[in-house]
């Protein structure tokens, strides 16, 4: 806009100039820049004409450490060259996708693929793709978007846990749940006549011939398979900033217990504690899994529930055969009561309990102070792992830089 001003004040005292004092050089001045702007415009204007343009993203879903491929393409269906034009995708993606500044011969294609790491979870948006030209003075310029808005959700990293094994729970005198899983399980509990939509492998054919009437198999969830797990998002428990924090550890230890129970076949329950309380029930599946991971790429350690609180509400839904699994950093050992009368009720537990004073400290990265204060979480943390082994609970302590498959083994 500046550099618009200055041309047209050049413009109106080179004009008033020539007419004043009748100079031949000065008109032949006047001539050249009318014939610079025109040409200048004529060529912004034209300048996406006839241009036909695209982008993909190869997938809208990943995890942290993936990366995220989208593919561009334009193509110039003119006699006339494209000089020069600007690609780019505006987004809110912490790394952002490269743009491109490319000339175009006529009837010319490009085509390029554009590679960004996924480093923090969360949901970003990519806008419509932009393609600028412009004049080569800098007067005009034209801009004109492509596509449609597209939404990648980013999951916590998953960790592989090769020798991660569940508590036993104790099922003497289990029974059936009232509820039926639409899932093929080893619990066949009943027969009902057959409604559109059921699988003909389910079909029980013995009691079909015997009633007369075809007869599906219901099933019974699997009761040594369900896992719930407990997620520590309040705020006053946090340590660390960023991808360094109690938060986003907790994040991927749920979400590594998460998707090595789902490739289990088993049966996976989450609560968060995050702004507010969410709970998603047991199930298994695929989609439970992208259920959960999107829960775990959406919540934040905002929360203003103790863990203590959240517990007593949530482990009653807890039935025989279901095993517990807490990730928090809390150090306060009065949240451990709750977990005491588990064991009688069939329900077996695991806590992972994430350091915060580590973090901490990994954050400080060497600045001095407040060393009097980690060094008592630090007693309060050896307090609570010898408050669980009182109860016979089993835990892990994961610590900043620990490897956590060798951790959680």
């Amino acid at each position: 806009m500046i550099r618009r001003l200055q041309f047209l004040l050049v413009a109106v005292v080179l004009i008033l100039a020539a007419f004043t004092t009748g100079q031949g050089f000065l008109f032949y001045a006047v001539y050249l820049g009318l014939l610079a702007v025109g040409g200048s415009y004529v060529l912004t204007r034209f300048g996406l004409a006839d241009l036909e343009a695209g982008y993909r993203v190869d997938h809208r879903q990943g995890h942290v450490g993936d990366d995220l491929r989208t593919t561009y393409s334009i193509s110039n269906a003119s006699r006339l060259p494209k000089p020069w034009l600007e690609v780019y995708n505006p987004t809110d993606l912490p790394v952002p996708l490269p743009g491109r500044a490319l000339g175009l011969r006529s009837w010319a294609q490009r085509s390029w693929v554009a590679i960004v790491p996924l480093t923090r979870r969360g949901t970003y948006r990519i806008e419509p793709m932009v393609v600028r030209t412009g004049d080569p003075f800098g007067f005009f310029e034209a801009a004109a978007t492509v596509g449609r808005p597209t939404v990648v959700t980013v999951f916590p990293r998953v960790v592989p846990l090769p020798r991660w094994r569940l508590p036993h729970a104790n099922l003497e005198g289990a029974h059936s749940a009232p509820e039926r899983t639409l899932q093929t399980t080893p619990q066949a509990t009943t027969v009902r006549p057959y409604a559109p939509g059921d699988s003909f492998n389910r079909i029980h054919w013995r009691s079909t011939a015997r009633l007369g009437e075809i007869q599906v198999k219901e099933f019974d969830l699997e009761q040594t398979a369900d896992v719930w797990l407990f997620v520590d998002l309040d705020i006053g428990v946090q340590g660390g900033t960023g991808d360094v924090s109690t938060v986003e550890e907790s994040l991927r230890v749920a979400a590594s217990i998460v998707h090595d129970a789902i490739v289990e076949n088993r049966a996976v329950g989450v609560t968060t504690s995050g702004h507010r309380l969410v709970s998603i029930p047991a199930d298994r599946g695929p989609r439970q899994r992208l259920k959960i991971m999107q829960l775990l790429a959406a919540v934040d350690g905002d929360g203003h529930a103790p863990l203590g609180e959240v517990l007593l509400s949530g482990l009653p839904r807890l039935r025989r055969g279901m095993t517990a699994v807490i990730v928090t950093p809390s150090v306060d050992r009065s949240w451990v009561r709750a977990l005491t009368g588990l064991r009688g009720r069939g329900v077996a537990a695991a806590v992972v309990t994430v350091d915060a004073s580590s973090y901490e400290r990994a954050g400080r990265s060497g600045r001095g102070g407040q060393d009097d204060e980690l060094a008592a979480e630090s007693q309060q943390r050896r307090a609570l792992s010898f408050a669980l082994a009182e109860y016979d609970l089993k835990s892990y302590a994961v610590a900043a830089g620990d490897d956590l498959g060798a951790v959680l083994a």
